[in-house]
């Protein structure tokens, strides 16, 4: 999985004055209880001004749940949410600072796209001079100047969504909340609009939560990932962090493809597989016991067995190589993606070969290989004990990788 990652560039036109010192929106210690079930647990969050955040995880694990909180929806049981500087926590949504833009967009069917943007001025005692220059801005901003007279219906999936991120904007909120934004999209819609709204948010500054369960997304969009499984946060970091060094086992097998292969703890820097002892990175070996050994199908190369490894491309003098057999080679346009059955196992390994450079015989079903890594890609996870090595996904937590 190739990850697009972007750094941020902060614009500052769209609120000079909020320049507070402490991060922008504080979340502490926050718990949200559903009777006896806690849906959030004992959340701490900084996001700094024009900040791109996305809170990324898998169904039910509670995203939503906090843009919710934050924007007063669905209050918080415990817990404080601070935004510029001001304590929100029991603010209704009414009187918090932002603008919000459903999955479902949450136009109004009946009202033009022009009345639809406006909607949110008509309270802040606006001429209608200056709302309507104001809606012809907005629309000029979003690409469509010419679908005012509109009315939702008559648009595409795209242009609603366009026009529901303009009426989320139109009050010129502090922050900007989105809950699935792309989802109800086809690809090559969510692809376009992904950068649109990317581009958009650079372009105003304005600090910005999007909700997703797309890795992709929140790879390609994101300054920072906020990782969430059952209530908790498993790990924040750039979207580099969390591709290529995640905290613990869950992120790793949540974002990207991860081979994960059940091992025993060895050394701070060796991890036993069967009998044979294998070179990773350092880990902290004297709190584990049970460990998964991981590698992203990207970073191991495919040869023939018996082939000469000098071959390969990089540094060969430090590397780890597994043998076995090709049992599957999937087409996935720029790579293959060829499963091999390591010898003597019932484990499996992918490894992503790139089109232009395979060697074909190497990614034939039933041809016997060796899929070489390089050691310095080698990480370690704790494993506990129940947990399944052909469904890693079932990890709640894991140990970090020092």
């Amino acid at each position: 999985m190739t990850a697009q990652i972007q750094q941020v560039v902060t614009g500052k036109q769209w609120s000079e004055q909020r320049k507070p010192a402490a991060p922008y929106l504080q979340v502490n210690k926050l718990w949200k209880h559903y009777g006896n079930f806690a849906a959030l647990k004992e959340i701490s969050l900084e996001i700094n001004e024009g900040e791109f955040v996305c809170f990324l995880g898998p169904s039910g694990c509670g995203k939503t749940t906090l843009l919710r909180a934050i924007a007063g929806l669905d209050p918080q049981s415990r817990g404080e949410i601070f935004q510029g500087g001001n304590n929100i926590s029991r603010l209704p949504p009414e009187q918090r600072d932002f603008g919000i833009v459903f999955q479902s967009y949450a136009l109004f069917p009946n009202l033009t796209v022009a009345d639809n943007i406006a909607y949110g001025l008509h309270s802040q005692n606006m001429s209608r001079q200056r709302i309507d220059m104001k809606v012809r801005d907005l629309l000029d901003t979003i690409g469509l100047p010419d679908v005012a007279k509109k009315y939702p219906s008559q648009l595409s999936g795209g242009q609603q969504q366009r026009i529901a991120l303009a009426r989320a904007l139109a009050t010129e909120p502090g922050l900007l909340l989105l809950d699935e934004p792309l989802s109800a999209l086809d690809a090559r819609v969510r692809l376009h609009l992904r950068q649109e709204i990317r581009n958009l948010q650079r372009q105003l500054g304005i600090t910005t939560i999007m909700v997703t369960h797309d890795q992709e997304e929140a790879l390609s969009m994101a300054d920072r990932i906020v990782v969430m499984n059952h209530g908790v946060i498993e790990q924040v970091g750039t979207p580099e962090e969390v591709y290529r060094r995640p905290i613990n086992a869950f992120v790793a097998n949540f974002v990207g493809t991860m081979n994960l292969l059940p091992t025993k703890a060895a050394s701070n820097h060796q991890v036993r597989l069967g009998d044979r002892v294998i070179c990773c990175l350092t880990y902290k070996a004297k709190e584990m016991d049970s460990t998964w050994l991981a590698f992203r199908p990207e970073v191991a190369q495919l040869i023939s067995a018996g082939d000469d490894k000098s071959t390969l491309q990089g540094d060969t003098r430090q590397l780890e190589s597994f043998a076995g057999t090709v049992i599957h080679s999937e087409f996935l346009g720029n790579f293959l993606r060829v499963e091999v059955a390591m010898q003597n196992s019932d484990l499996s390994i992918k490894v992503d070969v790139g089109t232009q450079h395979a060697n074909l015989q190497c990614c034939t079903p039933g041809q016997n290989v060796e899929v070489c890594v390089p050691s310095s890609d080698l990480q370690v996870y704790e494993r506990y004990a129940g947990s399944s090595a052909t469904n890693p996904a079932l990890i709640a937590s894991a140990g970090a990788v020092s």
